[in-house]
Parts: C-alpha cells; structure tokens; sequence
C-alpha cells in the first residue's frame, strides 16, 4: 500500500513538472512573439541607413543611435519636439480633466439615487461600445460648424469624454467609499461638495491612477482623429506627425529611419509614465477588483 501510494505522488510530481514546464514554455513563445518587434525596432533605430536597408533586420550592426537622435530632433527645424510637446499636452491635460469628469460622474451614479440614474448609466455603458472612428466625422462636422477645426481644441475637447472611465469610476466609488462615511460627514455639517472632493476623491485616488493611466494611452495613440481635425502640422501629435514622414519614405529615404527612432522615442513617456504611476495603478485594480 505504502509503494503504490508512493508511485502515485510520484507520478503526480512528474505530471505537475510536466505540466509547469509546458506552461512556461508557452508563455516564453508568447512572450517571445510579443517582443520580437519590439526587439526590432530598437535595432532598427541604431542603425544607418545604408545599414537598414542592406542588413537583416534583427542583427545589429555599426551603432548610429546617437547620430540618429541628433538628426531626428534637427530634422524640419526641430518639429518632432513640438509634436511631442502637443502629445504630452494632449495626453497629459486631457488624461487629467477626463479623470476629473469621470471621478464626479461615477461618484453621483454610485453614491446618489435619482430618477433615470440606471438608463443614464446604461446610455453611457452604450458610448463604451461605440468605436471612435464611427465618431471622428460627427466630430469634424459639429467642429466645423462653430469653425474650430486645426485647432488645439478640435482634439483636446473630445479626448476629456470617457464612457469607460465613467464606468470604472462607479466600480471604484462603489468599492471605496462606504456609505456610512459619507452619512457621518452630512450629520457633520459637510456639503456635497466638500464630501466629494474631501472624502470620495481621497478614498478614490489610488483606483483613478488606472483611470488616468488608461485615457492617457488613448490620447497619445489616438490617431483618427487629429488626422481628420487637423491640417497645420505645428499641432500634429507625435503618431500623426511620424505618419506624414512615413509617407514621405519614398521621396526621402532618410525619413524611414527618423521614423524608427522617432516611433521608440515616442514610447518612452508611455513606459515613465507607467513606471512612475505602477504602484498606485496596482492599488487601483485591487480596488476595483475587491468590494467590501
């Protein structure tokens, strides 16, 4: 009994390695597939040239990264900082105000009871499914009629609107803010206001970070958009401006390169900015995950 009970363990030892190894190992395929342009485009952007389009692709070779980032930043006197500046802009700017609206929002639809409250809620759950390029030419229409079009705002305003961080933000307020708290601060004397912004928005901030985090992504890879509004390159984001130079590769070959080390310098505010915010965006998914 006690050798047949001992090839079982066994057994299930040598099974659960099994299984553990195909695990890993399949999740290093994927991780591999995942990276693999990423892992490209970084040699890429080191590269001449000459050496981009007379070596393979994934083998590095002579290093020009430095010489690369110089001429990307002189390249039609120094328009790709200005284009970066508009993203941050947009990005940042817009991430913030979002999060504002969306905080106040989902704050009245979790913590106030009024009429239509569910259908409202609903409508907005409908503006999470709607794709944003069923929305650009609505946009350019209704910015053309009041003749704001090419301008800072044409992009700015409609990036501050977010069904999903509407919805999120209810998920969070519901989570975090008990009701006993905001009962306690009325007896109190506290208005609305001052409870909102006192209680609910501390209570809440940790969870906004992923509110925050998730609009600027959007922002700063919203493309569509700026491409229908805008027309003066001086307000170009970064994506809309390195597509202008990608279109421009056969004319000037030298811009194919500008737009490798272009596309990974424009990763590096996202990375920071993710970097910076991971401990307050990993507070805010458990929130939103755990409800007390």
């Amino acid at each position: 009994m006690s050798l047949l009970t001992r090839t079982d363990g066994a057994h299930a030892t040598r099974t659960g390695r099994a299984s553990t190894a195909a695990a890993v190992a399949f999740m290093t395929l994927a991780a591999c597939y995942m990276l693999l342009p990423v892992y490209w485009l970084l040699v890429a952007a080191t590269k001449s040239q000459g050496d981009l389009v007379d070596t393979p692709g994934l083998r590095p070779t002579h290093w020009h990264f430095g010489a690369n980032l110089a001429a990307l930043f002189r390249q039609q006197d120094g328009v790709f900082a200005r284009w970066l500046l508009n993203s941050l802009l947009y990005a940042g700017a817009g991430a913030a105000v979002a999060t504002g609206l969306s905080a106040a929002a989902g704050y009245a639809l979790a913590k106030y009871r009024f009429p239509g409250r569910e259908l409202l809620f609903s409508v907005i759950l409908g503006g999470v499914l709607v794709p944003a390029t069923a929305l650009a030419l609505p946009l350019f229409l209704m910015f053309a009629e009041v003749d704001a079009t090419n301008t800072f705002w044409s992009v700015f305003l409609p990036s501050v609107v977010s069904p999903f961080g509407v919805y999120l933000s209810r998920v969070f307020a519901a989570a975090s803010v008990p009701d006993e708290v905001i009962e306690a601060a009325r007896m109190d004397g506290a208005g609305e206001l001052r409870i909102f912004t006192g209680i609910g928005l501390r209570m809440m901030s940790p969870a906004l970070v992923t509110v925050f985090l998730f609009q600027f992504v959007v922002i700063w890879n919203n493309f569509l958009l700026p491409l229908v509004m805008l027309q003066d390159d001086g307000l170009y984001p970064v994506t809309l401006g390195l597509y202008t130079w990608q279109t421009q590769t056969s004319r000037l070959p030298v811009l194919q390169t500008l737009t490798l080390v272009g596309a990974l310098v424009s990763v590096v505010p996202i990375v920071l900015t993710f970097l910076l915010l991971q401990r307050y965006w990993r507070a805010g998914l458990s929130a939103g995950a755990v409800k007390s």
